[in-house]
C-alpha cells in the first residue's frame, strides 16, 4: 500500500517536473543559502498567508499548517507501527508526552480552520473563489475524515491501553464519551484495527489526490519561494536580440521553466484578483486567471512536450489569452505583492507583449525618441529662461539631473523638472543635464514589448553615459530610476557594444531617486524652508514604480511632514498597498477600455480622503489624477509633485 502510494503520488509530480525543464533555462541560482533561509523562515512562520488584508484566512491557514506538521509525524509513526506493534517515535519521554497531548489540541484547530474555509467557500462565496470548487470540497473531506478518524484511532489506542503513559487528553475524553473502555478486549482489538485502516486509507488517499490538484502548493509553493525573483520586482529580464530563437512567448514552451513552476504554485486563493487594478475596473483580466489557465494549458500540452514537439502546441494568444487580457496590466506589481508564493504574473504578459510586438517598432520614439513624436530640438525647450549647463558644457558636474520624456516635453513634466532646478541650485548642487543629447529611457516601450527598440534606446543613452563619465544620476520619474537602476545595468555585457574600460564606468553610475535626494537635503540641512500649506489637509500617493517595485515610503513622507506639517491623511489603499494610477506597463498610450477608468478609481478613494492637496513623486500618476479629478469635476484639490511642494517650500512664507 505504501508502495503503490507512493508511485500514485510521484508519478504525477514527475510529469510536471518534465514540463518544467522543458521550457526556457533561467539562472535562478544565485544566493542558495540566502534563498533558503528566506523560504524557510516565510514558510515556518506562515509569513506568506498572513502578509496581506485576509488576517482571518491567514489565521485559519496558520492553524491547519501546524495541525498538518503535527498529523504528517504522527502519520509516519502509524505507518512505522503498522509494522512495529505498539511503536511511538517519542517513547515515553516526557517530550513524546507534550507532543501527544498537542497533536490533540492541533486535530481542533484543524477541524476549526477547515469550517472556516468551507463556510467561506460555500456559503459566503466570495468572487476571488470562482475556481475549483469540487476540488476544496475533496481536499476539505480528506483533511476532515483524516483528523476524525485519528482521533478516533487515538481512542481506541487509549482504550485498549489505558495504562500507557500518553498525555492525550482529547484521545481520553472521546474513549470515556464513546464507552470504548466497556468493549469486551475482542471488540477492542478488532475496532482497533478498523480505526487504523480508516485512517491510513483517508492520509494515503488526501496524499495521492494533492498532485492532481491546487494543493499541490503544498509542495511546489516553498520551491517556488526559493527560486523568487532576486531583483527588484520591476526588473524585467532582457532578451539576447543575437541569440534568441523566439522573442518572448508564442507557445507554452517559450515561457521559462520558472514561469512553469509558477503555474504549479498557484493557490488560486484570488488575492491577485482582489487588487488588480485592471480586473477591479472591469477589464478582461484576472492575473489569477492568467496563472490558471496557464496551468491547465501545460497539464493538457503534456503530450507534445513530452515529444519535444513545440510545433504541435497552439499559439498562446488568441487560443489560450485572449488579447484584451494581456494588453490590460500596468505592471503596478500588486498582484505579486500579495501573492503567499511570489508568483511572478507581469513577466507572463510581458513576455506574450514581447513575442505580438516585435512585429512592429514604435514610430514616434523610434524616429523622435519621445512618446509624442515631438522634435528632439525641444527637448530643452523648458530651460530655456533658465541657466543650466548640459554635461558637455560641465563634463565635470557632480551628478546629472535626468529629466526624461515627461519632463522635457509634458507641461506637468515640465513643471517638475524647473521645481528640482529650483531645489538643486538652492542647495548649492553641482549638477547638469544632457540636454539634447538623453534619450527616452525606454520604460514604456518595454512593457508593451518592443525589446527590439528599448535596448537600442538603452544602447544609445548608456554610450553617452560612458561618453561623459558621469557618477551619479538624480531622476524625478519612478519609471526611468527603475529602469536606469534595475535595468540598464543586465544590459552592459548582453549589449556587447561597450569596452573593458566604459563598462567599468557605467557599472560605478549611482542612480538616486529625487526622494532619496531631496529627503537627504533636508536632513543634511541643506536647505532653508518654511512651511507651506500648514492648514491644508493633504495625502500622498505611492507610485508603483517608487514604492512597491523599489521599497521607498518613508522618503516622500519625511519631505512632506517637514514642508507641509501637520498631519498625513493616509489613504485607504497606501504604501505596498497602493492603487495603480493606471498609466504603468505604457497603458499611458493605449486607450483604456472597456470597463471603468482605473484612475477614477483612485480619484474617488482620493476624494473621500477629503484632502485639500494631493502630493505625488511620478510625473505618470500626477497627470493620471488630474485628469481623472477634472473627468470628475473636482475642481479644489490641489495636484503637486513632492519636489514642486518642496520648490514652494523654499520661498513662502507660513501661511
Amino acid at each position: 500500500m505504501v508502495l503503490a502510494t507512493g508511485l500514485a503520488f510521484f508519478i504525477p509530480i514527475l510529469k510536471r517536473f518534465w514540463i518544467i525543464i522543458s521550457c526556457q533555462y533561467e539562472n535562478r541560482f544565485d544566493s542558495l543559502l540566502k534563498r533558503f533561509f528566506y523560504t524557510f523562515f516565510k514558510v515556518i512562520l506562515q509569513l506568506c498567508t498572513l502578509k496581506n488584508e485576509r488576517k482571518f484566512t491567514g489565521l485559519a491557514h496558520v492553524l491547519i499548517f501546524y495541525g498538518a506538521l503535527a498529523f504528517d509525524t504522527m502519520t509516519l509513526n502509524h505507518v512505522i507501527e503498522g509494522y512495529v506493534g505498539g511503536f511511538y517515535l517519542f517513547g515515553s519521554s516526557k517530550f513524546g508526552l507534550i507532543f501527544s497531548a498537542s497533536v490533540d489540541l492541533f486535530a481542533i484547530t484543524v477541524l476549526v480552520g477547515i469550517l472556516f474555509f468551507a463556510f467561506k467557500r460555500f456559503v459566503l462565496r466570495p468572487r476571488a473563489y470562482n475556481t475549483s470548487a469540487v476540488d476544496s470540497a475533496l481536499i476539505y473531506l480528506f483533511i476532515f475524515l483524516a483528523t476524525v478518524t485519528y482521533l478516533y484511532y487515538e481512542a481506541m489506542v487509549v482504550a485498549n491501553h489505558p495504562g500507557e503513559a500518553r498525555w492525550a487528553w482529547l484521545s481520553k475524553f472521546l474513549a470515556a464519551k464513546l464507552g470504548l473502555w466497556s468493549l469486551s478486549a475482542s471488540a477492542l482489538s478488532t475496532n482497533l484495527k478498523i480505526s487504523y485502516w480508516l485512517h491510513t486509507l483517508a492520509v494515503f488517499s488526501f496524499i495521492v489526490y494533492v498532485p492532481h490538484s491546487k494543493y499541490f502548493h503544498l509542495f511546489a509553493g516553498p520551491v517556488n519561494l526559493f527560486f523568487r525573483k532576486s531583483q527588484p520586482s520591476g526588473f524585467i529580464k532582457p532578451i539576447n536580440l543575437e541569440t534568441a530563437e523566439n522573442f518572448g512567448a508564442e507557445k507554452a514552451t517559450d515561457f521559462t521553466w520558472k514561469d512553469a513552476l509558477d503555474s504549479f504554485a498557484c493557490v488560486e486563493c484570488g488575492r491577485c484578483q482582489d487588487v488588480c487594478p485592471a480586473f477591479i475596473s472591469g477589464k478582461a483580466l484576472s492575473p489569477k486567471m492568467i496563472i490558471y489557465h496557464l496551468e491547465k494549458h501545460l497539464l493538457s500540452s503534456y503530450p507534445a512536450i513530452w515529444r519535444k514537439k513545440a510545433e504541435e502546441l497552439p499559439p498562446l494568444v488568441p487560443e489560450i489569452f485572449k488579447e484584451e487580457e494581456i494588453w490590460a496590466c500596468t505592471t503596478c506589481g500588486a498582484c505579486l505583492h500579495v501573492c503567499p508564493f511570489e508568483i511572478e504574473h507581469p513577466a507572463k504578459l510581458i513576455e506574450m507583449r514581447q513575442n505580438l510586438v516585435l512585429r512592429g517598432l514604435f514610430h514616434n520614439i523610434e524616429t523622435q525618441s519621445n512618446p509624442w513624436g515631438l522634435p528632439a530640438a525641444s527637448k530643452i525647450d523648458w530651460a530655456k529662461d533658465l541657466k543650466i549647463k548640459t554635461i558637455a558644457e560641465a563634463p565635470e558636474a557632480e551628478y546629472l539631473l535626468w529629466i526624461g520624456c515627461f519632463g522635457s516635453y509634458e507641461e506637468q513634466g515640465r513643471k517638475i523638472a524647473r521645481a528640482m532646478v529650483k531645489v538643486l541650485e538652492a542647495a548649492g548642487v553641482d549638477f547638469a543635464i544632457l540636454g539634447n543629447e538623453e534619450k527616452c529611457c525606454g520604460d514604456s516601450v518595454r512593457r508593451l514589448g518592443n525589446e527590439y527598440l528599448f535596448q537600442n534606446l538603452a544602447g544609445e543613452n548608456l554610450k553617452t553615459l560612458s561618453k561623459y563619465r558621469v557618477k551619479k544620476i538624480i531622476t524625478f520619474c519612478p519609471h526611468g530610476y527603475n529602469t536606469l537602476k534595475n535595468e540598464y545595468p543586465s544590459l552592459i555585457d548582453l549589449l556587447g557594444i561597450f569596452s573593458e574600460e566604459e563598462k567599468k564606468v557605467l557599472m560605478s553610475i549611482k542612480i538616486i531617486s529625487h526622494l532619496e535626494f531631496l529627503a537627504a537635503l533636508l536632513s543634511e540641512n541643506k536647505l532653508s524652508i518654511k512651511t507651506v500649506g500648514k492648514n491644508k489637509g493633504y495625502t500622498y500617493h505611492d507610485a508603483c514604480y517608487y514604492g512597491r517595485h523599489n521599497g521607498l515610503f518613508s522618503e516622500p513622507r519625511q519631505v512632506l511632514s517637514k514642508t507641509l506639517g501637520g498631519r498625513l491623511k493616509e489613504l485607504k489603499n497606501s504604501r505596498e498597498h497602493s492603487f495603480c494610477c493606471g498609466a504603468g506597463g505604457g497603458l499611458m498610450w493605449l486607450e483604456e477600455k472597456p470597463g471603468q477608468h482605473v484612475n477614477h478609481l483612485r480619484v474617488e478613494e482620493i476624494i473621500k480622503s477629503q484632502s485639500e492637496l494631493i502630493a505625488t513623486a511620478c510625473p505618470f500618476c500626477l497627470t493620471m489624477i488630474q485628469d481623472g479629478l477634472r473627468d470628475k469635476g473636482v475642481e479644489n484639490i490641489q495636484v503637486l509633485d513632492v519636489a514642486q511642494i518642496l520648490a514652494e517650500a523654499l520661498s513662502s512664507g507660513s501661511e
